[in-house]
């Protein structure tokens, strides 16, 4: 007998068109499992998600850049064709912040953790961040908010080189724009390069002192906290490989006790009142050994399922289990544990595992998404390598130009910095 009520359905919203977001996958299959009826709401056409024995149905996404209530007309749709209340989970931040917006309006179709419809997008916007993290009294890095191309200068010269700079709000990044979330820079064209665009983002720029990666330096918390704001399911991870090396995202972790980010992560969620999954990115810092609190992300995060204990519960089975109204069983932490993603690491999904080991997308009951992931990264690649092709045979075949003379308006730490 499943510990879920599988009379209540679970409805997966990512409104992201990433096709290798194995995070989705992951869902699916922990509800799944579970006898839990899955629809999911995201783009199927490019995504091995739709291939997995547990989808119960594929259903339209909002397009990119959908307006709350543009989201909010999907998900009732939705809702009319299932029947029935539903668990809803966002799995991306624009899903997680529109239906935070619209949770009165959701509210007879979903079900959904009480909390302050704002807050999710609060702790999402990368600038708000800072000041959330100094009423917690939880370390963050520095951060400044330039309001002009000298104030950029300036920024820069009192942060240091490199440092990191970020878009407040992500989700709003237009997509094939070629700008990226966070960017390292190294000098303060490039800074200034970046603000001029601060009106194609659509959120304000941020710069940010520049934490160095290192070994034992990069840690993340999954949890969910329930209705009466314990924080349950989950635990501390180290994220022992990113992908992009140094600041990606974990393609392997391992699941290793770790009591102070524990205590800043309840702390955190218990100073904001926070309901719900949330997922959250520390980095620690060489000199002082403080953990820095990076990212705060109010929903599941790709590799949540690392956290599955000893009862079975992860993150979105505690989700499911709570909002129904169930018990949330007491299982053991298995320590130790480590999560692949398999194209980002291939090598290591063939490592020995001695403490166990979850891949991202194949599993033995479960296999046709982990063959479609690979025609389809294969594909990936493959065009990928084209484009570069291309563009190094056109540059190559360009008439060489004469450089110009470097432009007198730099100052002389200017042209150090660059």
């Amino acid at each position: 007998m499943s510990l879920l009520d599988t009379r209540v359905p679970a409805v997966l919203l990512r409104i992201d068109r990433n096709p290798f977001h194995h995070g989705t996958l992951g869902a699916v299959r922990s509800l799944g499992r579970a006898g839990v009826e899955v629809h999911v709401v995201a783009d199927s056409a490019r995504s091995p998600v739709h291939t997995s024995r547990y989808v119960r149905q594929m259903h339209p996404p909002p397009p990119p850049g959908a307006s709350p209530e543009d989201i909010l007309a999907v998900l009732r749709r939705v809702a009319e064709r299932i029947a029935r209340p539903a668990v809803l989970v966002p799995l991306d931040d624009a899903s997680a912040i529109a239906v935070g917006r619209t949770r009165d309006e959701l509210a007879p179709s979903y079900l959904l953790p009480t909390m302050p419809g704002t807050l999710a997008e609060r702790v999402a916007d990368k600038a708000e961040l800072a000041a959330v993290c100094a009423s917690a009294g939880v370390p963050h890095p520095v951060t400044l908010v330039p309001d002009s191309p000298a104030r950029v200068a300036d920024d820069v010269r009192r942060l240091g080189l490199p440092l990191v700079a970020k878009w407040s709000r992500p989700w709003l990044l237009p997509a094939g724009g070629g700008l990226r979330s966070t960017v390292l820079v190294h000098s303060v064209p490039q800074a200034q390069e970046l603000y001029q665009r601060t009106e194609e983002a659509g959120s304000r720029l941020l710069l940010q002192a520049y934490l160095p990666p290192g070994e034992n330096r990069d840690w993340f918390f999954h949890g969910y906290a329930d209705h009466s704001g314990a924080v349950r399911a989950g635990g501390p991870g180290r994220k022992q490989l990113a992908w992009p090396r140094g600041a990606g995202l974990t393609a392997v972790g391992c699941w290793t006790p770790n009591t102070q980010v524990q205590a800043l992560a309840e702390r955190l969620a218990g100073e904001l009142g926070y309901r719900g999954i949330f997922d959250l990115d520390f980095r620690r810092c060489g000199s002082t050994g403080h953990y820095h609190l990076l990212d705060f992300n109010p929903r599941p995060g790709a590799q949540f399922r690392l956290f599955a204990d000893s009862a079975g519960l992860d993150v979105v089975r505690a989700l499911h289990l709570d909002l129904t109204g169930r018990p949330l069983p007491d299982g053991t932490p298995r320590v130790g544990r480590a999560f692949v993603v398999e194209n980002y690491a291939p090598l290591a999904a063939l490592r020995p595992a001695p403490s166990g080991r979850e891949l991202a997308w194949y599993a033995p009951d479960d296999r046709v998404p982990g063959w479609a992931m690979w025609a389809m990264w294969c594909r990936h690649v493959s065009q990928r390598l084209r484009e570069r092709l291309g563009t190094t045979t056109a540059a190559a075949s360009a008439p060489r130009l004469i450089p110009r003379a470097t432009s007198p308006s730099f100052t002389d730490n200017e042209k150090a910095s660059s």
